[in-house]
């Protein structure tokens, strides 16, 4: 074997060894702990099989229902979700190479029930449900610790009066070009729009107003940030808008929830953009399932798959091969196998069972995964969801 031919093999041995061990990635867990879960737990996940490879670590906190990786993965934040003064924000270091986690301090919301949590490299915002409120946390230079800056108040002003009868924020997130924030005004059927300058944080007024009652509750944007999708709560719909500038126009509505259950829940899109999910609970509890026009945004349904009871948050795996559902109250988190041409699911029967799940996060154990789908555009977006305490 010539000098060339020994570096080639030598090359694709290199590279096959490089993609069997980018496989596995992290999984991140938050749990309600009224059940027998301690809090926190950390995971090692094969997104080849569709099978949790390890228990890494596991970290005692109340109530982390709702938690996020940070940019630099060195960091999870993760909100205490209680209906008192004890409601806050964790700052925990973490391993990715391990999956050790350990609690660095925790910082008040002043919002109870904080229920969705978003952060990049400057900031870290908390969604408080019951506190009808936004949290906004400077970060520290390491990023191991957080101050809270500023808190804004949503409003009612929608027409159920058992759902909407107080402010409720259920959601914040960050836009795509980095200028703006916006958030889920539940009550008042609208999403409101933030300034964003560095660590410095303003009202913008109203981005939009969607349909009276329809509980805006999940928002998020399209790879290429043109367009973003909305799951409200009440009226079950997701919405189509186009996104410039801190600003929504609709584009279209469709029924996810199509019985009326006024459960929905979390939506998300293929890593590959082309495929759009959102969750349903109360009655008929499952995913629904739309395809994605890459041109314009707009969605068709091709439909739907039913999981365990009350699916809360779900995530697709980098290499767009798994769904995995967390079902509170079937206390699993239930594994998909996702078609990639159809976009449909299949129950693989790999449940992996957690007391009182409600979200999953996931993140890679090295520094780069190997995919056949385009995971590049899809890492540059953070992957969030946001959770509730309502038995609802």
């Amino acid at each position: 074997m010539d000098k060339k031919t020994c570096i080639l093999v030598l090359a694709i041995m290199v590279l096959a060894g490089s993609v069997k061990a980018q496989q596995t990635i992290n999984m991140l867990v938050g749990t309600y702990t009224d059940g027998s879960s301690c809090g926190i737990y950390s995971y090692r996940f094969d997104q080849a099989t569709g099978r949790v490879v390890a228990l890494l670590d596991s970290l005692p906190m109340r109530n982390p229902s709702f938690l996020t990786i940070a940019p630099d993965k060195h960091h999870v934040y993760a909100v205490s979700e209680t209906n008192d003064q004890n409601a806050s924000l964790n700052c925990i270091s973490y391993q990715p190479e391990n999956g050790r986690l350990t609690l660095l301090g925790s910082t008040p919301t002043q919002g109870e029930d904080p229920c969705y949590v978003e952060a990049d490299d400057q900031l870290v915002l908390t969604a408080n449900y019951s506190g009808g409120s936004m949290s906004v946390f400077s970060l520290n230079q390491d990023g191991s610790s957080a101050t809270l800056t500023s808190l804004f108040k949503g409003a009612t002003g929608g027409p159920d009066l058992s759902r909407q009868e107080a402010p409720h924020v259920h959601c914040a997130r960050l836009t795509p070009d980095g200028h703006y924030i916006l958030a889920t005004d539940f009550s008042a059927d609208r999403i409101l729009s933030f300034k964003r300058d560095g660590t410095t944080v303003s009202a913008n007024g109203v981005a939009c107003y969607v349909r009276p009652d329809d509980g805006p509750r999940h928002l998020i944007f399209s790879n290429d940030g043109r367009f973003a999708y909305l799951m409200s709560e009440l009226s079950g719909k997701v919405s189509v808008f186009s996104y410039s500038d801190g600003k929504l126009e609709l584009l279209q509505t469709m029924v996810s929830d199509s019985v009326g259950a006024r459960g929905g829940a979390d939506i998300h899109l293929s890593p590959d953009g082309k495929f759009l999910y959102s969750s349903n609970r109360l009655k008929a509890d499952g995913i629904a399932i739309f395809k994605v026009d890459a041109a314009t945004g707009l969605l068709t349904k091709v439909g739907y798959q039913p999981t365990g009871i009350h699916p809360r948050h779900f995530n697709i795996t980098p290499n767009g091969r798994f769904l995995l559902c967390t079902c509170r109250d079937s206390n699993k988190i239930q594994v998909f196998l996702r078609h990639p041409e159809t976009g449909l699911l299949t129950d693989t029967h790999q449940d992996i069972p957690v007391s009182k799940v409600v979200c999953v996060q996931l993140s890679i154990s090295g520094k780069t995964i190997i995919s056949s789908e385009n995971f590049a555009s899809s890492e540059k977006r953070s992957i969030f969801a946001s959770q509730t305490k309502r038995q609802t």
